[in-house]
């Protein structure tokens, strides 16, 4: 008889004030991590998916197994949830990114933390877990290819809970060939970039019969030639899709046309910063000011939507970042951005340099809760000062004033996409503290 697996990816509190658990009636983005780990467990277990966004947990459930993916964002519920289960005496593993650097931290509230890429280690820990003998600790050792990777299970979902627009996601390569100072994804998705191959990527789209798509790639164009591929095999799927790539990728004009063609909807790009030398110092060399009116223009002229990222409060800032940044996207009427502060995250060269200074703040609370935050002492303000200043950028950048003046109002698929955006944002703007809207793959 097969054994009972809870395989859960917990919610997470909508503030820091007010612990509540954030829940929602539809999800637009279909979670790509629990039906990929159902496809690696063996025929031995009967599986149950809880996406506890849109759904309760049953503490009383009759289980034999139960399996928590974790985020930092979701990591206090997530230790909630264990916590209950083994107080039945219902043996709990965990893995994700949040315990690839914090094992200590999530070994005290499971019987076995996964460390690194599942694809080795998961089907090594639920065989452990049949015998009755988990180790603490499983770590991948070498890094997977990327061939012959399963197709998630997601006749496991309940995707009627999910929006009729709903995205699925889908992961083409793993990885970044960049070192930014602030990012710690390359650690726990290796510093070499992978990509699978482009028949097995094109035949999991057909198999999920899926209309609209999310690539859940760090950096979705690493290896051009690749991508470019992809992109073509993507033209007679008629599919739209989304992802994240760096923003000189925009001055190919041979890419971006054949982006477009394949069925782009929407495009995120890191800019971080307007100012040269913060790009320096964040190691952000392939990032040029002067070619982001070139860049911006190029997408603009196609008609794709897209978001550019920034982050705040670096040593090398001036004070007027905030206005000129602000001017530099109502001039160049950029579709959508998000602010955020610079925060160190564990792992990082940033994290090691800020601790080593004596510069963080709370340790313990860095990624924990939705909102914008100062986790640090920066040079130029203080903590509260640069907050406020962020705060401020979302409200003016998605007030109905700047909406109006930046956002075309022809009604094709990406201005659609990026209006319903700038809504969702300004609406998120205007709550305050939990100002995030966190929806994990």
């Amino acid at each position: 008889m097969a054994k009972k697996l809870f395989i859960i990816q917990p919610s997470h509190y909508r503030t820091r004030s007010n612990p509540v658990i954030h829940k929602s009636r539809k999800r637009y983005l279909v979670p790509l991590t629990l039906p990929y780990l159902a496809a690696l467990a063996s025929p031995d277990w009967d599986v149950k998916l809880i996406d506890e966004q849109l759904s309760d947990i049953d503490f009383q459930a009759s289980v034999d197994l139960v399996a928590i993916t974790v985020w930092t964002i979701n990591s206090f519920r997530a230790y909630e949830i264990a916590d209950r289960f083994r107080e039945r005496g219902i043996p709990v593993i965990m893995g994700g990114p949040h315990t690839y650097f914090y094992y200590e931290e999530a070994a005290e509230h499971c019987d076995a933390v996964g460390i690194g890429e599942g694809e080795s280690i998961w089907p090594a820990m639920l065989a452990d877990a049949v015998n009755g003998h988990l180790k603490r600790a499983y770590r991948t050792d070498t890094l997977p290819a990327l061939q012959g990777l399963p197709f998630p299970r997601y006749d496991l979902l309940d995707l009627r809970k999910y929006s009729y627009f709903k995205s699925f996601s889908v992961q083409s390569s793993r990885g970044c060939p960049f070192q930014c100072e602030f990012c710690s994804e390359r650690f726990y998705l290796g510093e070499n970039y992978r990509y699978r191959p482009v028949p097995e990527v094109i035949e999991e789209i057909k198999t999920s019969k899926a209309r609209n798509l999310l690539f859940a790639d760090s950096n979705f164009a690493g290896k051009v030639d690749h991508t470019m591929e992809l992109m073509e095999a993507l033209v007679p799927l008629k599919v739209r899709w989304s992802s994240l790539w760096p923003a000189y990728i925009c001055t190919n004009q041979k890419f971006i046309d054949l982006a477009q063609k394949s069925g782009l909807l929407h495009v995120n790009i890191g800019i971080e910063s307007i100012d040269p030398d913060t790009l320096d110092e964040m190691n952000k060399k392939a990032n040029k000011v002067q070619q982001y009116k070139q860049i911006l223009a190029n997408l603009r002229k196609r008609g794709i939507s897209y978001s550019l990222n920034f982050i705040f409060g670096w040593d090398t800032e001036k004070k007027e970042v905030f206005r000129s940044t602000l001017a530099f996207l109502q001039q160049n009427r950029v579709p959508v951005a998000y602010f955020n502060i610079l925060t160190p995250h564990k792992g990082t060269r940033l994290f090691d340099r800020m601790k080593a200074e004596n510069r963080i703040i709370d340790i313990h609370h860095i990624g924990r809760w939705p909102g914008i935050f100062c986790h640090i002492w920066p040079k130029n303000y203080f903590p509260e000062e640069l907050e406020e200043k962020v705060k401020k950028m979302c409200l003016d950048f998605y007030s109905c004033s700047s909406m109006l003046a930046r956002l075309p109002l022809s009604f094709t698929k990406a201005n659609i996409a990026s209006w319903l955006i700038n809504w969702s944002q300004r609406k998120v703007s205007r709550v305050g503290e939990g100002m995030e809207n966190f929806d994990n793959y």
